[in-house]
Order: structure tokens, then C-alpha cells, then sequence
């Protein structure tokens, strides 16, 4: 069985149930879940809302990523998903879990997976600030 479970990119709510039980394994000692949400300031500026965009490549790199840690970690299952589209304060943008044999190796993989997410997979984030301005960020930064 292929030890990841869910992988997408998402115009629609995601959901944190769905993604735990994705990663559920009786092999796994140890399970990390990260949710990443949308933040009300970034860099001192009050965010009032934001759009996700990603290239058609972006679950492509995502299997490349969730690869490269599967072969990392002595990972028992994976799972990410990433939000595209309009979203609002507090709405998930992002859920990444990892299943391992322990703890440690769980936290390693999923801290892992997260930054590889961030900085390897074509998702661009679009904030609008309260007083206007707004700010394109790259997720391969």
C-alpha cells in the first residue's frame, strides 16, 4: 500500500477529519498534524482577507514533495492538501499529516513536509491589507 494517502490542491473547504483519517495507520506510534490557517496581520499590517492561486504543475511538485519525504522518513502515511481560491480570517489554507512508527520521526517528516510545501510547490498567496495595499508572496520562495 502506498504510504501516501491523500494529496490535492482544493477550491473547496478542507477538512482536518479527512485528512487524519487519511494518515491512520496501526503501524504509526506517532501521528503530527499541522493546520495552517489565515492570520488577521502579516508583518504588522492588518490582513483582511487573501486569495491562493497555483500553477496547473502544483500537484505535480506536491507528489514530488510528499515523495521525497516518504523516502526520508521511515513513514508510515502522508497527507496534504492545499486550499486554492478566496479565503477569509481563520479559514484552513493548509493541512499536512504524518504517520511514523514515532514520534520523533513524525514531527521531523511533517515539519518536513510543511516547509518543502512552502517553498517547492507553485501556490502564490494574494493579501489584502486594511488600509489597501496588497502583497503577492511565492510559495517557492
Amino acid at each position: 500500500m502506498d504510504v501516501i494517502r491523500l494529496l490535492g490542491i482544493r477550491d473547496t473547504s478542507l477538512s482536518v477529519d479527512e485528512v487524519l483519517a487519511a494518515v491512520g495507520d496501526h503501524a504509526a506510534g506517532g501521528t503530527t498534524i499541522f493546520v495552517g490557517t489565515v492570520r488577521e496581520q502579516d508583518h504588522g499590517k492588518p490582513v483582511t482577507r487573501l486569495s491562493y492561486s497555483a500553477h496547473p504543475s502544483a500537484e505535480d511538485e506536491l507528489r514530488r514533495v510528499a515523495e521525497k519525504v516518504a523516502a526520508d522518513f521511515p513513514v508510515t502515511a502522508l497527507a496534504a492538501v492545499h486550499r486554492v481560491g478566496d479565503l477569509e480570517l481563520g479559514d484552513t489554507a493548509v493541512i499536512v499529516a504524518v504517520a511514523c512508527p514515532h514520534r520523533g520521526e513524525a514531527f521531523q517528516a511533517s515539519r518536513r513536509l510543511i516547509d518543502d510545501l512552502k517553498s517547492q510547490v507553485p501556490i502564490w498567496k494574494h493579501q489584502v491589507f486594511a488600509d489597501g495595499t496588497t502583497e503577492w508572496v511565492g510559495a517557492c520562495e
